[in-house]
């Protein structure tokens, strides 16, 4: 670890995602602020977007007493609305949220400023851009309103701007405050996920990638010019892990400082002595589901297989994990279990099926299959559906006498969803493996909590994470170390599918000693990830922009 020698006094952690529930980096900034907060000794304040104004959100506690005097002078003296108080999770850190509709009527200034003194090109600017641009501008004003207001001069101030919908922001901040250390985290280049979503082969030619190039080509310009200026300008710029870190140098033509691994808080997992019960609850529950889906009575020997995450087909390796079950049917090595796979992945949801619903509250009692038995929930898009529409070329049907059943659950798992009435961690723990294939994954918080809940775990090698446990242990990983990490590349779909496939065989021929045993082993790997290890990361990545900025200001 590098210098520590200069510590903040504020902490202004950025992000659409504050108090805004959406992906991964909800669960980065989330799960890190009690030990952020304890570990850097500053006042810890993050800012997000006033997206909810007018409804209630259960994220924030709102306190209207907190700096009431500075909210009076931002909306009377720079037009900003700030709401102030509490994020509603461990360590209860300060948040801002700011109202950033006011900036619109400003948009085309403040886009031609960014041009003129940054180069930004908001020229091509479409879909979410321009919101969160806005979002990105107030967060700064807000921000440097509250510097002027209430920092002292021997204050040393942070502002962390996370991806590039934060990036336009810092880069003015810095202009208008230079004595503001800045630093920027790209969790996935805008460019790398595109390049791979578009369905391009991202590493076979890494090499030859110029990212200029092909922001043009895949009409990205100007997420990625703001991207890139914010990335060579800030104080100090961060990714979250290795792999990454290789895309930032060619994609962005920057190396990134520091990584800052993300890691996780275990305050969500069970007590250890209702870790059991929780486990036979979500089984329960799942079969329950499943049994009055299909018409079977399967019980508790069900090897319950999942993937889950955002929808990105490929990305996430949700093809690869239909080909693995694929795999798995066709070589009929397992013909004596019964095997159910779930895919939690969110979808275009219409509404939860009222046939299921039906049986579940005891309305209808058949034992017949019910029509269409690969989805929990009704779509808008069923005959567009790119897992439906798989599934059913794979010629999966779900019918009574298969011992591999696939279902799709393509609804959000808050509890609310109308079929499992459980949240996704209240499901997960029920599982017997975990499968994230992930052809593009920065980093990998699915893999990483489910081992959290002792569920052993297959991931990927262009996973971040996946990477991470190959270092960890100083081999490639197995599932008899809890979690195996497939090899994955541009031209061996078919063994990485099979090895998948090979991890689930291996699984149903284990006795239950064997598979506590990885389930245990599943656990401590992902113990080894706790924000009190990766913490450091975020402090170094301080140092080194308070230390850069003292140079600059001194000069």
């Amino acid at each position: 670890m590098g210098s520590t020698k200069r510590k903040p006094s504020f902490i202004f952690s950025v992000s659409w995602e504050v108090c805004n529930k959406i992906g991964g980096i909800y669960t980065v900034l989330s799960t890190q602020a009690k030990t952020l907060k304890e570990e850097s000794g500053a006042t810890l304040i993050y800012v997000g977007p006033d997206v909810w104004e007018g409804k209630n959100n259960p994220l924030f506690i709102e306190d209207k007493s907190l700096y009431a005097i500075w909210k009076d002078y931002a909306r009377d003296t720079d037009g900003l609305k700030v709401r102030t108080g509490y994020w509603n999770i461990p360590g209860k850190p300060i948040v801002f949220l700011v109202d950033f509709m006011t900036m619109f009527p400003m948009k085309n200034s403040i886009y031609g400023r960014a041009w003129e003194l940054f180069k930004v090109d908001s020229m091509h600017a479409y879909g979410d851009y321009d919101e969160a641009s806005m979002f990105s501008y107030a967060a700064a004003m807000a921000v440097k309103s509250f510097y002027n207001f209430n920092i002292g001069p021997n204050d040393t101030v942070v502002y962390h701007a996370h991806e590039w919908m934060c990036g336009l922001g810092t880069l003015f901040l810095k202009h208008f405050i230079p004595q503001i250390s800045t630093v920027f985290t790209t969790h996935a280049t805008s460019i790398g996920r595109s390049i791979c979503g578009n369905g391009k082969a991202l590493y076979e030619y890494f090499d030859g990638y110029n990212g200029d190039q092909m922001a043009r080509e895949l009409n990205m310009e100007s997420k990625h010019s703001v991207e890139k200026q914010t990335a060579h300008q800030v104080d100090c710029f961060t990714t979250v892990s290795d792999i990454t870190a290789r895309e930032c140098t060619q994609l962005l033509e920057r190396t990134p400082d520091v990584v800052t691994v993300n890691g996780f808080e275990d305050g969500f997992l069970p007590e250890a002595d209702k870790f059991d019960a929780a486990r036979s609850e979500a089984r329960r529950c799942i079969l329950s589901v499943a049994n009055r889906l299909f018409g079977t009575e399967w019980g508790d020997e069900t090897v319950i297989v999942a993937t889950g995450g955002r929808y990105e087909f490929r990305n996430k390796g949700i093809d690869m994990f239909l080909e693995s079950m694929r795999h798995l049917r066709d070589n009929h090595k397992t013909a004596d279990a019964h095997i159910l796979a779930l895919i939690n992945v969110p979808a275009w949801v219409m509404e939860p099926r009222r046939d299921l619903q039906d049986r579940m509250n005891g309305l209808d009692t058949a034992k017949t299959t019910l029509q269409m038995p690969l989805t929990t929930h009704w779509l808008h898009n069923m005959a567009d559906d790119r897992v439906i529409c798989t599934l059913q070329g794979m010629g999966f049907r779900n019918a009574p006498d298969d011992n591999i059943k696939v279902l799709f659950v393509p609804c959000y798992l808050d509890g609310n969803d109308g079929i499992f009435g459980k949240t996704y961690y209240d499901l997960l723990i029920g599982q017997d493996l975990a499968v994230y294939p992930s052809y593009y994954e920065p980093w990998g918080y699915t893999p990483l909590e489910s081992a959290a809940f002792r569920v052993p775990t297959v991931t990927s090698d262009l996973a971040g994470f996946g990477l991470w446990v190959n270092t960890l242990l100083k081999h490639d990983a197995e599932l008899e170390d809890g979690v195996k990490v497939v090899h994955r590349t541009d031209s061996n779909w078919n063994e990485a599918s099979a090895d998948i496939s090979l991890q689930i065989e291996k699984w149903v021929q284990m006795d239950a000693a064997k598979r506590d045993e990885i389930r245990n082993k599943a656990g401590k790997i992902a113990r080894k990830a706790l924000w009190k290890h990766f913490i450091k990361y975020y402090l170094e990545a301080y140092s080194l922009a308070l230390e850069k900025t003292w140079e600059r200001i001194e000069k």
